[in-house]
């Protein structure tokens, strides 16, 4: 099948694989258990199912993997990853050769951002900026449709900037009060922006107002039956989050703005932050936009197999 690409997310639970034909249309996708922990049998795993892929479609195809980290570009080894067991291994060179073939390495996040950037709900603008609002938070930037690693390979890592302070405008010296120092953060840090925005950031901020412990769904779902208590939670994540976003405009100044991850469900962002970040952008007009994903759950993967051009190697 010429032009096939196959596209695999490792995760710290799931690994998950699809192949895109020509045009983007999916032909199948197949999951495993991640081997927690277990290094080679990671790759192992990775390995079997790109074959298991290939055997059921009767073909060959290019490999791209998303992973929860980044390839060092001094050592080509992985670093800043939060499935730990991959930290200091050569993943790129050991799948290389259990697959007998190139294999592209990229952070799941830049997978998302190019994913929504190639024929997602940002294709055919200029820069994109993906955004993951999870367990943890990132993000990737795509330039014309190319991903921008940068020569750190951190590219698009906003979420470990600290959380931009509220006191610099009218009323937001007491909630700046609340925010500093901040949580501690996993990266060594205090006050990064994972720590407010992430799902668990959420949750700790509702428990921290109000003594309940709930997920960050469940307050979504509790701001939507008129909860007071999940609504204003819901208030000061959207002005958190339209402080972080605007110092993304204000550097990067990008066309879409693509929000993934599990609060990407939660519809009122799409109103409510822009609405809000005009206070913080260094421009008399914002007119980049917010939107929910297209491929939803599905983009990360989709964008492993877009490191690839369309013919395989």
């Amino acid at each position: 099948m010429p032009g096939m690409r196959i596209g695999v997310d490792l995760g710290g639970t799931k690994i998950e694989a699809v192949a895109l034909g020509s045009r983007g249309e999916m032909l199948t996708r197949q999951r495993v258990p991640t081997p927690s922990e277990n290094y080679a049998g990671t790759v192992a795993a990775v390995a079997g199912l790109v074959r298991a892929v290939e055997d059921e479609l009767a073909t060959r195809g290019s490999v791209g993997v998303g992973i929860p980290g980044a390839e060092s570009p001094a050592t080509g080894l992985i670093k800043n990853a939060n499935s730990t067991w991959l930290i200091g291994r050569p993943l790129r060179e050991d799948l290389s050769k259990a697959l007998d073939r190139p294999v592209r390495l990229a952070n799941d996040a830049d997978c998302f951002a190019l994913s929504e950037a190639t024929d997602g709900a940002a294709a055919g603008t200029g820069t994109v900026f993906g955004v993951i609002l999870g367990t943890g938070v990132g993000g990737g930037l795509v330039v014309d449709g190319r991903l921008v690693a940068g020569p750190n390979a951190i590219a698009g890592e906003w979420g470990h900037n600290p959380l931009p302070s509220a006191a610099q405008h009218p009323g937001g010296a007491a909630e700046d009060a609340i925010e500093r120092p901040g949580p501690h953060c996993y990266c060594g840090r205090q006050g990064c922006i994972e720590t407010f925005l992430s799902g668990p950031g959420l949750t700790l901020d509702f428990r921290t107002h109000t003594g309940r412990t709930v997920t960050a769904a469940e307050v979504a779902m509790l701001a939507d039956g008129g909860d007071p208590d999940a609504d204003a939670c819901l208030v000061r994540y959207e002005e958190r989050l339209a402080r972080a976003l605007a110092t993304i405009v204000n550097v990067l100044d990008p066309h879409v703005i693509v929000l993934g991850g599990g609060m990407s469900n939660v519809r009122r962002l799409y109103q409510n932050v822009p609405r809000l970040w005009g206070r913080f952008v260094f421009s008399d007009t914002v007119v980049t936009r917010l939107v929910p994903p297209r491929h939803g759950d599905s983009s990360g993967v989709r964008g492993a197999a877009w490191l690839w051009p369309p013919s395989p190697p």
